[in-house]
């Protein structure tokens, strides 16, 4: 094996090391969250680092140091970012959803990959044809939020979905969910089509103006104005749909924007998961609530680590 062989073959093994331990990280942190939420019902203090470390059978180090690798926070100050609780207790005082999720530690800085994702919508007659004529390609990739399909046209990305664990989901269960949505188009399995985009998507250190994500907004045109609303929320905001609502129409349609929200094919990137009901609750999520408070502390952990400025 020449040097160059090898040291390729070296890089190629430590990123898919590095990849995998990505993974099998979200694993642990997917269960640690479910522990943190289900303890902290009801209770003023959340559950301590032993109490957490017990419950994954690791000692309290691992646990703080894996903890902290993924997300950039500790367990601790992980439960004080997404102190939902917290930002109720603001609201019954007149606060907004905005105003309270911002006192509660999860606003911040930059917007991040929201300044350079660029998008365009299919005409109303593509989405009405099913998608008819339209090649996609699809990929299975790992993420730092676990398994994720991605699905791409030649004009840009136009689904991301999680595999939601929770639901007991695979990977074709995801894929079908999607593409229930473009029941006519063309599918065939690409990986190398979608790699790319994942590899930008969800690595922070490449996310620049000169690298920009091309999104296909495929949808109604109502859904598509929702949907574009939504890459207006800044990293470590929240908003609520009535406030979506208003900045589309009009605060009587929120309930039409929570089902547009709903129908969002682009998580992560599209990021439907800063919505809060108006009580400052959690609300809904297409892909799971643990792993929407997944995304909402690995965003505080972006912002915490200097990556909003």
């Amino acid at each position: 094996m020449s040097e160059i062989t090898e040291m390729t073959g070296t890089a190629s093994a430590r990123n898919e090391a590095g990849a995998l331990r990505r993974g099998e990280d979200y694993e642990v942190v997917r269960r640690a969250i479910g522990f943190l939420r289900s303890r902290a019902a009801g209770r003023l203090e959340p559950p301590s680092l032993e109490d957490l470390a017990r419950h994954l059978e690791m000692s309290p180090a691992h646990c703080q140091r894996l903890f902290k690798r993924w997300c950039g926070l500790s367990p601790k100050d992980f439960c004080a970012a997404i102190a939902i609780d917290r930002a109720r207790r603001l609201l019954q005082g007149n606060a907004s959803v905005l105003e309270a999720a911002h006192s509660s530690g999860l606003s911040g800085g930059g917007r991040l990959h929201d300044l350079f994702v660029t998008h365009e919508a299919m005409t109303p007659g593509d989405f009405k044809r099913g998608g008819a004529g339209l090649l996609m390609r699809w990929g299975e990739h790992r993420t730092p939020f676990g398994r994720a399909v991605a699905v791409a046209t030649a004009r840009g990305l136009a689904g991301l979905a999680f595999v939601d664990e929770d639901k007991g989901q695979s990977a074709a269960d995801a894929l079908g969910d999607l593409c229930r949505r473009w029941p006519n188009a063309e599918l065939g399995e690409a990986p190398e089509v979608t790699q790319p985009y994942i590899d930008l998507i969800f690595d922070a250190s490449r996310w620049s103006h000169s690298q920009p994500v091309r999104l296909v907004m495929i949808g109604t045109q109502w859904d598509v104005k929702v949907w574009e609303a939504l890459l207006t929320i800044p990293i470590g905001h929240a908003v609520s749909y009535r406030d979506i609502a208003r900045r589309v129409c009009s605060e009587r349609a929120a309930r039409a924007v929570g089902a547009s929200v709903g129908r969002n094919p682009l998580s992560f990137v599209v990021p439907c998961h800063r919505v809060l009901r108006a009580d400052g609750g959690l609300g809904g999520y297409h892909w799971g609530i643990t792993r929407k408070l997944a995304l909402i502390g690995w965003e505080a952990g972006r912002l915490a680590g200097g990556a909003g400025e």
